[in-house]
């Protein structure tokens, strides 16, 4: 058998390129249709407070869950609507819950890296996103592809280096089928 058969072919750099980039793509949206069916919500990590424990660009998978269901000790993704607090969503741990002025259950909540707990203590609607997991520093690669210009140079070019891959094959393939007719022409025509 020569060695030219396509199970024995090696494989040029950029078909393991645009193996492995399909291959991540493939992945990738395999995980976000997944988390979605799984209910699960996902955020990247833009601040600095739970370092060591959830790192600035991870992107945290948050499943919500009853209010009431909640312990010191878990990662909850929250608007903590004070004006001590960052604007926005914030991710950190509960540190203490207990019962309001008002007889409600309250929470106060601390970013493992930061040396002392929250200032605010807050109620909290019915539902809750809490953390399940996370990946650290993908969320790196999300704020890259969210411009034009990096996504292009992430998944334009290997699209175009693969597809233009594959034409160079087909090509290939094309000039060597014309050559065997050519040459079954010829040998008909020296046999006839």
């Amino acid at each position: 058998m020569s060695s030219s058969t396509p199970s024995k072919r090696r494989r040029g750099p950029l078909k393991l390129l645009g193996s492995a980039l399909l291959w991540l793509g493939l992945l990738a949206a395999v995980a976000i249709v997944a988390s979605s069916v799984l209910g699960l919500q996902r955020y990247v990590i833009t601040g600095q407070s739970m370092t060591g424990t959830i790192d600035r660009g991870s992107i945290v998978w948050d499943k919500v869950v009853p209010s009431a269901s909640l312990q010191v000790g878990d990662i909850i993704t929250y608007d903590p609507s004070d004006p001590r607090a960052p604007e926005g969503n914030i991710t950190h741990r509960i540190v203490w819950k207990g019962r309001d002025a008002k007889g409600r259950i309250g929470y106060q909540t601390k970013g493992d890296f930061n040396p002392q707990r929250d200032p605010w203590r807050f109620t909290l609607g019915p539902k809750i996103p809490k953390v399940v997991f996370h990946v650290p520093y993908a969320g790196y690669a999300l704020a890259y592809l969210s411009e034009p210009r990096y996504r292009f140079m992430v998944i334009g070019i290997p699209a175009i280096l693969v597809a233009l891959a594959v034409l160079a094959g087909l090509w290939k393939d094309a000039g060597e089928e014309a050559a065997r007719d050519k040459l079954e022409r010829q040998q008909r025509t020296e046999t006839a």
